[in-house]
């Protein structure tokens, strides 16, 4: 995928209306299994450092934080308010809807880690949201995008639902890199096979570069 392959009908979907519609009724769910939540604890208890400030983008009901990281900050940004009230792992969360204005709420190198978790696969403008999730955070801090094969079909962009998982890795690697502000990009399988049938879990992620 070469960085021309980022066409505007790419980010299209099935339902183009206002997304505070579709997120408007809460839904106090997690969206993968209980193998695929594990898998992203262990990643996140890798990568992310310890008692430090964490941004959780495009949050909801549960951020799947390992309480071992005994964070100083948890802030959340989503789309539905009582999902965000409902978490009780942030320590603090923002409503706002990162397709209409990618542009978050916060300074400048203010975070030691960011990831998203699912729902990359809904961004309809992520070069520039990668591109503020540098601005936000501290050279090199981990940005890390877990993902597994669930969605919302009709809110997915077009490109995921026509990609296979390997091929969405390298998708959210041009994102990076066309962001810039990002050092080496690294794409792991880190599902957990327990010999039946589990959500897989894929990450994708990137370091905050230390350049200026």
């Amino acid at each position: 995928m070469t960085e021309s392959a980022l066409k505007p009908s790419f980010f299209q979907r099935e339902d183009e209306s206002d997304d505070s519609i579709f997120y408007t009724e809460p839904r106090l769910l997690v969206h993968i299994d209980d193998y695929a939540i594990e898998a992203a604890r262990r990643l996140y208890a890798e990568l992310l450092p310890r008692h430090a400030a964490l941004l959780d983008l495009m949050s909801s009901y549960k951020s799947h934080m390992p309480p071992d990281l005994q964070w100083t900050r948890l802030a959340g940004i989503g789309m539905n308010e009582t999902e965000l009230r409902e978490n009780d792992q942030l320590s603090d969360y923002a409503v706002a809807n990162i397709n209409a204005d990618p542009r978050l709420p916060y300074g400048d190198e203010e975070f030691d880690g960011a990831v998203v978790t699912v729902s990359v696969q809904y961004m309809t403008r992520p070069v520039e949201v990668f591109r503020d999730v540098a601005r936000v955070l501290k050279p090199e801090a981990p940005f890390i995008i877990t993902y597994s094969n669930r969605m919302f079909p009709t809110k997915a962009v077009r490109i995921w639902r026509a990609l296979d998982d390997r091929e969405r890795a390298a998708l959210i690697s041009v994102y990076f890199r066309e962001a810039g502000g990002f050092g080496d990009v690294t794409m792991e399988d880190r599902s957990i096979d327990r010999g039946g049938y589990n959500d897989p879990l894929f990450a994708v992620w990137a370091r905050r570069s230390s350049a200026t």
